[in-house]
């Protein structure tokens, strides 16, 4: 089968291991599949949007996409319709703007479209590759701190503060506590060096909390599932329900670009994220190999994801749970959009995890993607201050695309005013005042 699997899949039998790259896959799944439950719920805020349609929807854009990844770009990636983006769908494009979420349908179809364009004739691997190494190094950190901060949010060891916006939250009982347990039993495990370590630890947490009640409720946090298997909704209600009366008004060119920026950045930030702090990117090389076709990944996901009636699908910062398990191949994506294809079938099962269990492993992936500071120039501020931005903004401001705006901005002001004109290359130039356009006009 290994013969197979390297064509398949890119899978090198002297590099890698079938066990490894499944249960990376499985990790990459269990830590992402929350969006399983959490879009449905986004949007039955809409009207004519059932909570099953959507779920079927959401989980046939992470196949197509995930499938895609796998067998086309062979990369270790992951993908679903992202957190953010269906927020932005939901409650600005519709609930916000007034426009319905046929409008807004179509506009991530002509979104996933531009994208597609942009992939074929290489716009995005030109813009990938002219972010300079210093701030390469940072996404991969920031990227870390962000899903870190994810996963105590969901934990709820970090919460709400009307004084302070953030403080701690009460880590004594409930959720907190099963998150903080739950990140003792994965650091031991991974400490340890246990192969699946990330893994076990989910699933030990997951079991963990049949015995820890949320003081809210009173019910254990994890509750067993009353039934095994279900059937999948129907897609009728949402799928290819298009609205072109509005294709050519301000509105959809406003709302298309604002989809297309933060699934662009999101989804390279990602890409050069979890590269960098998996020690992907080869020494003295900046440019990260097969980029083209995981960007034409994210590109079809997203028009599939529109056909089926959800929001942009984008590549998941969650991969880096199973990339730091050790998936490196197209076979952990192909695990895990498996996982996503039983999860149609079996959903009562795989969400009875809940958010507090895949926590740990997002904690500890943060702290596997750190590394990747201790090579940028600290003692030259030129090059510091941007990497500081970009690190720090990316949790700060909630946005991977974010941080990877200003950092890039920081970056050719502060090479600018220190006289550097020869260190910023024309495309820096060209970048930095599109993202300020974008802060001052968006």
């Amino acid at each position: 089968m290994k013969p197979f699997f390297e064509k398949l899949f890119g899978f090198n039998s002297a590099e890698h291991n079938v066990r490894t790259e499944i249960l990376a896959g499985l990790t990459t799944f269990l830590t992402m599949a929350y969006i399983l439950a959490v879009n449905p719920g986004i949007f039955s805020a809409l009207p004519g949007m059932p909570g099953g349609s959507v779920f079927t929807a959401t989980a046939l854009a992470a196949i197509v996409g995930t499938l895609v990844m796998a067998l086309y770009a062979k990369k270790p990636f992951a993908l679903a319709p992202g957190m953010g983006l269906n927020a932005f769908f939901v409650f600005t494009v519709c609930l916000g703007m007034g426009h319905t979420w046929q409008f807004a349908i179509t506009a991530v179809l002509l979104e996933g479209i531009l994208f597609l364009i942009f992939t074929v004739t290489k716009v995005r691997t030109w813009l990938i590759n002219a972010i300079p190494g210093t701030l390469k190094k940072a996404i991969g950190a920031g990227i870390g701190l962000f899903i870190a901060f994810i996963g105590m949010q969901n934990a709820g060891i970090i919460v709400d503060n009307g004084a302070t916006l953030v403080s701690l939250g009460d880590i004594t009982h409930g959720k907190a506590l099963l998150g903080l347990i739950g990140l003792f039993i994965t650091a031991g495990l991974v400490m340890a060096k246990v192969r699946g370590g990330i893994l076990w630890g989910i699933l030990a947490t997951a079991a963990l909390g049949l015995l820890i009640k949320d003081p809210a409720t009173g019910a254990a946090i994890t509750t067993l599932p009353s039934k095994v298997v279900s059937m999948p909704d129907s897609l009728s209600p949402i799928f290819c329900k298009f609205e072109w009366s509005q294709v050519l008004s301000w509105d959809m060119l406003a709302v298309v670009f604002t989809f297309l920026f933060i699934d662009m950045f999101d989804t390279m930030g990602t890409i050069i994220g979890v590269h960098q702090g998996a020690g992907l990117i080869k020494k003295g090389n900046e440019e990260i190999e097969g980029v083209e076709k995981m960007f034409l990944a994210d590109s079809i996901a997203t028009i599939c994801g529109a056909c089926f009636g959800t929001s942009t699908t984008t590549t998941y910062v969650e991969s880096a749970s199973g990339v730091g398990e050790g998936g490196r191949t197209g076979l952990t994506a192909f695990s895990t959009a498996i996982f996503f294809a039983l999860a149609l079938f079996l959903s009562p099962i795989f969400l009875a995890i809940p958010g507090a269990a895949t926590a740990p492993a997002l904690i500890v992936v943060g702290v596997m993607m750190m590394p990747s500071v201790k090579t940028i120039h600290w003692e030259d501020y030129c090059k510091a201050i941007p990497a500081f931005i970009t690190i720090i903004m990316m949790p700060l401001a909630y946005s991977i695309s974010d941080g990877i705006l200003l950092g890039v901005i920081s970056y050719v002001l502060c090479h600018a005013v220190a006289g550097k004109f020869k260190e910023i290359s024309i495309t820096m130039w060209v970048l930095a005042a599109l993202f300020i356009c974008k802060y001052i006009f968006i």
